[in-house]
């Protein structure tokens, strides 16, 4: 088991009006109103400034120099294998390293690049299909995470077949108790702890095996690259598998619930609506990624309010996306929406790296998924959403379908 002195609850507290069901599946009510009466506030529970608007958003995110993205030290609890590998990745740390981490990757993750995958993703999303059950089943379970699991898997030449291991372990990493006691935010936190060690094992033995190899796979690419420490090539294998499956299997999700949710699912697999605009509008309207987290460098003043150097900030990025000062009638679905400057992915030198690969999943997984049925529908039962202080979605996705 992981270091039982780690602070409990640091990564999983959230804000109150997100702690039970309602409040996770819909957080716009309570994003519209803080928007309104609190845009720049403090939470003493949490202790974080929350920014709501799409101006304050896009200046923390956007602005390293004054806003880092760099793990405080308080935060960078060790592990039985050493430093904490996830506090120094390429989402982790600021320019120059950030550079460094990201530069020697980011040719295998431009577009040109990864339109080459989209034979195998095809080959993939009609496989994954094939073995779905019957008339109805779980969309989540059974497609949206399968898929960009075994994706990021092949890419990065690990078995596959462990693709429950990675999501038990991947979904531990983001989670949040849903009463969030002291001893239930302890406990996230020695459960968060222990599947970084599981995954921080299972790739040290992996990137062992492959230094000195010439494969062309991200891991053997981490293992021989000479400027990475080994802690370093840790936190890359892993912040890729997590990133590599938990917002894509969001997207997915989030995709086809707004689609049916709208009526919008025959529309869309007839070509009436077309699905790159639509899929921008999920990103939009229910960004897998709601908030993200910097630590002010020095005292700065924003939305009037003053912020102390080491103060840490939640940059909500979910309510950003519904900001009315920036998008029209930004509670309305609007597949056709133009133009549609989401930050879904981020903003400024950390912009997501993955999001071409994310975009050709959405892309070839939801034109095979209405490719092959004539009619889709949500089951009548009740949806539960992800546990998570920063991803949203759904746990489950009941589907029926011709």
């Amino acid at each position: 088991m992981a270091d039982e002195s780690a602070t409990p609850g640091v990564f999983a507290r959230q804000p109150a009006a997100l702690q039970d069901r309602d409040g996770r599946l819909d957080p716009f009510d309570w994003y519209r109103e803080r928007r309104t009466t609190e845009p720049v506030a403090y939470d003493d529970d949490r202790l974080t400034w929350d920014v709501f608007r799409y101006e304050d958003v896009t200046a923390v995110l956007g602005d390293h120099e004054r806003f880092s993205s760099a793990t405080p030290p308080e935060e960078q609890a060790s592990t039985p294998m050493g430093p904490n590998p996830l506090s120094q990745t390429m989402i982790t740390v600021d320019p120059p390293e950030h550079e460094r981490l990201r530069g020697f990757v980011d040719e295998r993750f431009r577009p040109g690049t990864i339109r080459e995958l989209r034979p195998s993703v095809e080959a993939l999303a009609d496989a994954l299909l094939d073995d779905l059950p019957g008339d109805r089943f779980d969309f989540v379970d059974g497609y949206a995470f399968p898929l960009p699991v075994t994706v990021i898997a092949e890419l990065l030449d690990v078995p596959a077949e462990r693709r429950d291991e990675f999501k038990a372990w991947s979904d531990a990493l983001v989670a949040a108790p849903e009463v969030q006691t002291e001893d239930a935010l302890r406990e996230n936190e020695l459960e968060r702890m222990q599947s970084m060690v599981d995954m921080g094992l299972f790739f040290r033995d992996v990137l062992e095996a492959r230094r000195g190899g010439d494969g062309d796979d991200l891991v053997t690419l981490a293992a021989n690259a000479e400027d990475l420490s080994p802690t370093e090539q840790l936190g890359f294998t892993i912040i890729l598998l997590i990133a590599g499956n938990i917002t894509t299997t969001n997207l997915l999700t989030n995709a086809v619930w707004t689609f049916a949710e709208q009526g919008l699912l025959d529309d869309v697999a007839a070509g009436d609506v077309a699905l790159d605009g639509a899929v921008e509008e999920v990103l939009r309207y229910r960004s897998p990624v709601q908030a993200m987290s910097r630590v002010a460098t020095e005292d700065v003043e924003l939305g009037g309010r003053a912020i102390a150097a080491g103060e840490r900030v939640t940059a909500w990025i979910g309510s950003a996306n519904r900001d009315e000062a920036m998008f029209d009638e930004p509670d309305a679905f609007r597949p056709d929406r133009r133009p549609n400057r989401h930050i879904a992915f981020g903003t400024g030198v950390h912009y997501c790296l993955g999001a071409p690969l994310a975009r050709l999943e959405a892309d070839v997984a939801l034109t095979a998924f209405l490719d092959r049925y004539d009619g889709v529908t949500l089951a009548d039962e009740p949806l539960e959403p992800v546990a998570s202080p920063i991803v949203y979605g759904l746990a489950s996705l009941p589907l029926r379908v011709e």
